[in-house]
């Protein structure tokens, strides 16, 4: 990719996250993210549909950089250790600003979805649940469920405990259900 389109792109987004933290997504306009990006309208159009897709892109970027900073071993996928759990909240940690931003108001909807598909994905193979195949649905979906809450009260309560306590206890908590479940 050109080195000006990469440029452009950046700073759009860059500016958008500005404005993100300033005020909520609704009452942002495109001509404000093209000024605080200093581009005009067009350019912001070359590249995103409007600023949802430019939401979206950032939400993209910052998730992907999580599950990349979560995965310890170059040939694991999934989010299935303590380690990396723990390494997920030391990344919202370094990131609280963005990740509280997209908490925030009607934003948190699609920041959930997103990180329920993250947990999931770690969390689906990592259970051995083969005496309730049937119900294995649901068990995925109350521990996905419960580990991204605990996330979002953890950003919405601006941290009380560090990314070691939360992580530990929540560990504990998964491995009782888990356990119990057989």
């Amino acid at each position: 990719m050109d080195r000006r389109i990469q440029k452009s792109k950046q700073a759009i987004m860059d500016a958008f996250m500005v404005l993100v933290f300033e005020k909520e997504l609704e009452k942002i306009t495109i001509g404000e993210i093209a000024d605080k990006a200093n581009v005009n309208r067009g350019t912001i159009y070359l590249h995103f549909t409007d600023k949802y897709d430019i939401r979206d892109k950032c939400l993209d970027y910052h998730l992907t950089e999580l599950k990349e900073s979560c995965i310890h071993d170059s040939k694991a996928e999934k989010i299935t250790t303590k380690a990396s759990l723990t390494r997920v909240f030391e990344h919202l940690e370094v990131n609280y600003e963005f990740y509280s931003a997209m908490l925030s108001n009607k934003e948190s909807l699609v920041f959930r979805k997103r990180m329920k598909d993250i947990f999931k994905e770690g969390l689906i193979n990592r259970l051995d649940l083969t005496e309730q195949k049937d119900n294995k649905e649901i068990s995925v979906e109350f521990l996905v469920s419960a580990g991204v809450g605990v996330l979002e009260w953890w950003i919405y309560s601006s941290k009380p405990y560090s990314a070691t306590i939360v992580v530990e206890q929540l560990w504990q908590l998964f491995n009782s259900i888990e356990c119990n479940s057989k």
